[in-house]
C-alpha cells in the first residue's frame, strides 16, 4: 500500500467525523475547508506559543537537576503521558498545514483538495508513529548525527524559500516568518520524534545536561529557541493585525508580545549557553 493510498484511507476516517462537529461542519459548508484550516492553524499556533513558553520555563529547572527530575517524575504519570502524546496533534498539524501554505503562497501550488488530504493523512501517520515510539520506549539515536542531518535538511528548505522571496517587495517580517516556517517545518516534528526515540533525552536532568553541553547541540538549541519565538511572536502580531482595530491597542499588544518573546528568548539562550 502506497503512502498516497494510506492518506486517502485516513482522510475517509477523519473528515466525515470532523464534518459532524457543529462549528466545523457549519463553516466547512459555507466557507470551505481552507477557511476552517486557516482558523485551526491560528488556534494551534497560539497553543504552541504558550507551550513553548512553558517549555522554556520548565527547562530553567535544569539549573537544579533534582528539581527538574522531580517535575519529570510527575510528568511520567499516565495522564501527563497522554497529554504529551496529544500535543503531537497541534504540532504536526500546524507544521504540515504551514507547509501547505508555503506551497500555496511561494511555489504556486493551488491543489487545495489534494494538499488538505495530505495534511490530514500525514498528520495522522505522524501522531500514530509517535504513539508507537512512546509505547516501545527502547529506541536509541545519536544526537549529533540526528541533528546534523535534520539541521541540514531544514537549512536547505529555508534557503530554497529565501531564494524565492528575498528580492520581492514584501515586508522583511513576512519574509523571515516564511523562512523560519520552512526551517521549523523540519525541526519541530523532528524534535518531538527525537525526544521519544530515547525518553531519557528529555526526562532525566543528567542526560539532558550532557547532551546540551555539546557545542553543536547548543547551536541547534539556540537556533530553535530564536526561530520558534520569532515565528510565534510574528504569528500573534498577524492575528492581532486582522482583528484588533484600535491603533493604541495594536501598539500595546505589539509591545507586550515583543517583550515576552525577547524575555523568554534571553532566558532560553542564556540557559543553553551556561548549562
Amino acid at each position: 500500500m502506497t503512502t498516497a493510498s494510506v492518506t486517502r484511507h485516513i482522510e475517509r476516517l477523519i473528515v466525515p467525523r470532523l464534518e459532524q462537529l457543529p462549528v466545523i461542519s457549519y463553516y466547512a459548508k459555507i466557507r470551505g475547508w481552507p477557511y476552517v484550516l486557516s482558523w485551526i492553524h491560528r488556534i494551534t499556533g497560539i497553543m504552541l506559543v504558550l507551550y513553548m513558553l512553558i517549555h522554556v520555563y520548565t527547562l530553567s529547572f535544569l539549573r537544579a537537576p533534582e528539581a527538574y527530575d522531580a517535575k519529570m517524575r510527575l510528568l511520567r504519570l499516565p495522564v501527563f503521558v497522554m497529554l504529551e502524546w496529544a500535543l503531537a496533534i497541534p504540532v504536526i498539524f500546524h507544521a504540515l498545514n504551514g507547509g501547505r501554505l508555503l506551497l500555496y503562497e511561494i511555489f504556486g501550488v493551488r491543489k487545495d483538495e489534494a494538499m488538505i488530504r495530505w495534511v490530514f493523512g500525514l498528520s495522522s501517520l505522524y501522531v500514530l508513529l509517535l504513539g508507537l515510539m512512546m509505547v516501545c520506549g527502547s529506541q536509541r539515536v545519536t544526537p549529533v548525527f540526528y541533528w546534523l542531518t535534520t539541521l541540514l535538511a531544514a537549512c536547505i528548505l529555508g534557503y530554497v524559500i529565501y531564494t524565492r522571496i528575498w528580492k520581492t517587495d514584501i515586508t522583511l517580517g513576512w519574509k523571515l516568518q516564511r523562512i523560519s516556517g520552512g526551517f521549523l517545518l523540519m525541526m519541530i516534528p523532528a524534535h518531538m520524534l527525537f525526544m521519544h526515540l530515547n525518553l531519557s533525552m528529555g526526562h532525566e536532568a543528567g542526560v539532558v545536561i550532557a547532551r546540551m553541553q555539546n557545542i553543536f547541540i547548543k547551536i541547534v538549541d539556540i537556533t530553535l529557541v530564536i526561530s520558534v519565538l520569532f515565528h510565534g511572536g510574528y504569528g500573534l502580531l498577524s492575528i492581532a493585525k486582522d482583528y484588533v482595530f484600535s491603533k493604541w491597542l495594536k501598539t500595546l499588544f505589539k509591545a507586550a508580545v515583543c517583550a515576552v518573546m525577547v524575555f523568554f528568548g534571553w532566558i532560553g539562550t542564556k540557559l543553553v549557553i551556561l548549562i
